[in-house]
C-alpha cells in the first residue's frame, strides 16, 4: 500500500465464504481514506475504490466503456467514463437515503475500461458482450459507465445469458426502440428493439421512464407498444410524483430480475446539459435518484449509466449527476448482495 494512496485494510479475518468458490472472504477494502489524503489528489478510480486487480474479486464491479461511435447527433460519449470518475470523488462511503454503507457491505471495485474498435460497431458490441460476460461470470455484478446507448444491447445479451429474459427499466428522452439509423441497426437509437428481437427481454415487464420531446411520427409509439413497452413521460412524473411512478414500475416488474439502463439525457438539460441529444422538459436530477432509491428490494442484476458527453457540459453539472445516479445503482446492487 502506498503512503500516498492508504486504504482501509481488508481484515485478514474471514467474513464469509465466497459463494462461487468456497475459499474465505475476507472484509472488503474500501475507498482511500479522505482524512489522510484530499479528494483532489491520487489516481481516479470510481469513488476512490480499489482498482479490481488490487483486490482480486468483487461483489459489484463499476467498468467505463469509452465509445461514442454510435451516436446520431453530438459525439463525445467516448469521454464520459474519465470524466464521471473524477466527478464521483466527492462521493461519500454511507448512503443515507438507502441506509447501507455500500463499500463495506460487499466488495466493490473499479474494474478499468473495456477498449473497443471506435470504427466498428458490430465488432465492438461483440467485445463488449465478450468482455461484460467474463466478467459478471466471477459473480460480479456490473455497473457500466458508458459510452453510448449502443452498449445496453451487449450489456443486455450478458445480463440475459446468466438471467434469462430480464425486466428492463429504461430511464431515458427517447424510446430508443427504433429500426435503424441509415440502414445501421446498432446505434444508440436501436438498442431495446434489437434487445426484444433477441428475446433478451421479458416482454411483459418494460418500461420507459422520462420520455418526452417530438418523435417521427405517432407510428414511433404504436411500434413501441407493439414491442411490450409502457411509457411513462417526464410529463407523468411532474403530475403523479415520485411515489405513484415508483409504485406503477414496481408492479409492472414484479420479482422479475430486473436491468436499469439510465440515459443522462433522461435529465432536463438544466440539470444535464452535457449529453449528446437534450430534450427539453425532463426530469430532475431529484426525482430520478428518488425513483432510483424506490427500487430497494426489486431483483436488479445490472446495469448502465450513458451518453454523458463532457465537452457540453457546465461545471462539470453532467458528471457530478451521473457519478451519483451510479452511486445509487451499485448501492442498490449492494443492498442486494448484502441480503442474498
Amino acid at each position: 500500500m502506498s503512503p500516498a494512496d492508504p486504504r482501509p485494510a481488508a481484515d485478514p479475518t474471514p467474513s464469509a465464504e465466497e459463494p462461487a468458490t468456497g475459499r474465505p472472504r475476507t472484509a472488503p477494502v474500501g475507498p482511500v481514506d479522505s482524512s489522510v489524503v484530499p479528494r483532489y489528489a491520487g489516481i481516479a478510480t470510481f469513488a476512490r475504490l480499489p482498482r479490481l486487480d488490487e483486490v482480486g474479486r468483487a461483489d459489484v464491479a463499476v467498468v467505463g466503456i469509452p465509445f461514442d461511435s454510435g451516436v446520431s447527433y453530438r459525439p463525445g460519449a467516448r469521454f464520459a467514463p474519465a470524466a464521471v470518475r473524477e466527478a464521483s470523488r466527492l462521493l461519500r462511503p454511507y448512503h443515507p437515503a438507502l441506509d447501507v454503507s455500500p463499500f463495506a457491505a460487499v466488495q466493490v471495485a473499479d474494474a478499468g475500461d473495456i477498449a473497443v474498435n471506435p470504427f466498428d460497431i458490430g465488432q465492438a458490441v461483440a467485445t463488449v458482450e465478450q468482455e461484460v460476460g467474463e466478467l459478471a461470470a466471477t459473480g460480479a455484478s456490473v455497473v457500466t459507465v458508458g459510452g453510448d446507448h449502443t452498449l445496453s444491447l451487449p450489456l443486455l445479451r450478458a445480463a440475459a445469458r446468466l438471467h434469462g429474459p430480464v425486466a428492463l427499466l429504461h430511464f431515458d428522452a427517447h424510446l430508443d426502440t427504433w429500426d435503424t439509423y441509415f440502414g445501421e441497426p446498432y446505434t444508440h437509437g436501436t438498442p431495446f428493439r434489437r434487445a426484444v428481437e433477441e428475446g433478451l427481454l421479458d416482454t411483459e415487464a418494460l418500461s420507459h421512464i422520462g420520455t418526452r420531446g417530438p418523435l417521427y411520427g405517432k407510428a414511433d409509439l404504436d411500434e413501441d407498444q407493439r414491442l411490450g413497452f409502457g411509457i411513462v413521460t417526464a410529463a407523468d412524473v411532474m403530475r403523479r410524483g415520485v411515489d405513484e411512478t415508483v409504485a406503477q414500475v414496481r408492479e409492472r416488474i414484479g420479482d422479475r430480475p430486473l436491468y436499469v439502463s439510465v440515459d443522462i439525457d433522461v435529465l432536463d438539460p438544466a440539470h444535464a446539459p452535457g449529453t449528446g441529444t437534450p430534450e427539453a422538459g425532463g426530469l430532475t436530477s431529484r426525482e430520478l435518484l428518488e425513483i432510483l432509491r424506490g427500487l430497494d428490494g426489486t431483483r436488479i442484476v445490472g446495469a448502465d449509466v450513458v451518453e454523458v458527453a463532457p465537452a457540453y457540459d457546465h461545471a462539470d453539472i453532467t458528471s457530478v449527476a451521473a457519478s451519483h445516479v451510479a452511486y445509487d445503482l451499485v448501492s442498490l446492487l449492494a443492498l442486494r448482495r448484502a441480503a442474498a
